[in-house]
């Protein structure tokens, strides 16, 4: 895993695998990273393809919207899971009930973000999540 430190030394991945099937979704999540300082953001528009692309890119990180398209957040999530269990995923949804929520964590999610909340709280809560998951 590659990780550098932002220069106010905020522990960063340097790579990113963002799956969801709205493309403004994935521009705005996309515009957070590299905001945030994430160096590279691979894109896919379902759970199928997002895993392909993990397979193909090994990211640092995986964020994840739960309702997609041809293979859901939570399946590709199981999925992934398998594939490399040390995976790091976030997971996102405008839809955040508790069983969502805690299948989410039971698959192996490491942190759920509400991406209908104002950009300054998705911000904070990726800041947070990266403190956490990546300082050395």
């Amino acid at each position: 895993m590659l990780l550098f430190k932002t220069p106010n030394l905020m522990p960063v991945p340097q790579k990113a695998l963002l799956i969801d099937d709205e493309p403004h979704v994935r521009m705005y999540v996309k515009l957070i990273l590299v905001g945030l300082g994430v160096n590279e953001v691979i894109e896919a528009k379902n759970g199928k393809l997002g895993l392909e692309a993990y397979q193909a890119h090994e990211p640092d990180l995986v964020v994840m919207d739960v309702n997609m398209p041809e293979m859901d957040g939570l399946t590709a999530l199981a999925k992934l899971q398998e594939i490399d269990p040390e995976a790091i995923v976030i997971m996102m949804t405008s839809l955040a009930s508790r069983e969502v929520v805690e299948t989410a964590a039971n698959s192996g999610a490491v942190e759920y973000i509400r991406k209908d909340l104002p950009r300054s709280e998705v911000t904070e809560l990726f800041r947070r999540a990266f403190e956490e998951l990546f300082d050395e």
